[in-house]
């Protein structure tokens, strides 16, 4: 398959643009989210609002498509280069830092009713910012690491900035679908959402392995045995839709730290006793 893609690259050269193509229409979804959140203001009414917030989401949602297919076309057509390294970091950034970090930032105003104090916006202000720089310090590290190759492409350490961000896009789907929009309930989420973003900062800079789920999820082809659960996967969010989505988004965010916990406890077990 990967010879036949070659000798087809070599006779039309224009194929080697492709992954190019789909890292842009990664940014384009980046930069259409952050459009749709600047007419939200005071005079936007709550509801409103919040469904601009989940269509900025399914943005961010359709992004991560393009993420993962711009890799694997690369790979594909044997495009793969510093360039295009760079390019899907520049492009990343856009759309899984500074998007997520400007929607968790609006919606707090929002669900404050836009009557913030001082101290209540340099909360705000404060934790979206340790999300946005856990981003920019995970993708930097990703590229050094990645142009060095002195780590592995299998795992990551530290959670992908693309996972960060749909965490924070299911948070805006769980609470339009079951939250409601009482204003004791977006009082809460106003104070919940800029701490959770900012743990997810912390994440991505963490030393905590993560599964690549893009390549886990291309690499079924050849592992068959990992295609009864992404059935199962596609049968819980089928079936609880939201809270299906936001159950598995937030497994695979705690599958890190059990991982390393595991990976832990196994070390223990074989290092030699001690004297």
């Amino acid at each position: 398959m990967k010879k036949k893609s070659q000798i087809l690259v070599e006779k039309a050269k224009f194929l080697k643009h492709i992954p190019n193509f789909l890292t842009i229409c990664n940014s384009l979804c980046g930069f259409a989210a952050i459009l749709l959140l600047l007419p939200i203001s005071q005079a936007t009414p709550v509801e409103q609002a919040i469904k601009l917030f989940v269509i900025c989401s399914i943005m961010i949602f359709s992004a991560m498509i393009f993420d993962v297919f711009d890799g694997f076309a690369a790979r594909l057509l044997n495009a793969v280069s510093l360039h295009g390294i760079q390019m899907d970091s520049l492009s990343d950034m856009v759309t899984f830092g500074v998007t997520p970090a400007v929607m968790v930032a609006t919606a707090s105003r929002c669900f404050f009713n836009w009557d913030m104090s001082f101290w209540q916006h340099a909360y705000v202000y404060l934790l979206c910012s340790v999300y946005i720089g856990g981003a920019a310090l995970r993708l930097a590290t990703y590229n050094v690491n990645a142009t060095l190759k002195t780590k592995s492409s299998e795992n990551f350490s530290g959670l992908p900035s693309p996972g960060a961000a749909a965490a924070v896009c299911v948070a805006v789907f769980f609470l339009y679908a079951n939250g409601g929009l009482s204003a004791e309930k977006l009082r809460i989420a106003a104070w919940v959402l800029p701490a959770y973003s900012a743990i997810l900062g912390i994440l991505m800079n963490s030393s905590v392995p993560y599964i690549h789920a893009g390549k886990w999820l291309m690499s079924i082809r050849r592992n068959r045995k990992k295609l009864p659960l992404v059935v199962f996967m596609a049968a819980v969010i089928a079936v609880f839709r939201v809270n299906g989505l936001t159950f598995l988004t937030i497994a695979y965010i705690f599958s890190g730290p059990i991982m390393l916990i595991f990976e832990k406890l196994y070390r223990k077990k074989q290092s030699p006793e001690a004297k």
